[in-house]
């Protein structure tokens, strides 16, 4: 990860936390993931912050779980800008919440 720009402090803390339950996805799921980031817009510096803050967001599968999120954030209308920064503020959405049975239904109710 250090390649990917991630300082030594923020390398420490993530093996802190997560140890070796996080090393065995870098190639395979981390590296396809932070470069999907990237090409939504998201500056280094703000993917190093996402991995840091909420780690578990990279194990969920991309295509699957993310992916869906993020074009569904779109259909609702926001640009990309608006879907990076909602991403570097709330890590979790493309990690923790299910897209039919959380999110949906609580944008629905709003």
């Amino acid at each position: 990860l250090s390649s990917l720009g991630f300082s030594a402090g923020e390398l420490r803390t993530l093996k802190s936390r997560y140890g070796c339950r996080f090393a065995p996805d870098v190639e395979n799921k981390i590296k396809p993931f932070l470069q999907w980031l990237s090409e939504l817009g998201l500056s280094d510096l703000e993917v190093c912050k996402m991995v840091v803050a909420f780690p578990m967001a990279f194990r969920s599968r991309l295509e699957e779980t993310s992916k869906p999120v993020v074009m569904w954030l779109r259909a609702l209308g926001l640009d990309d800008s608006q879907v990076a920064k909602m991403l570097t503020t709330h890590p979790h959405l493309i990690g923790s919440y299910s897209l039919e049975k959380t999110l949906k239904p609580r944008v629905q109710w709003l």
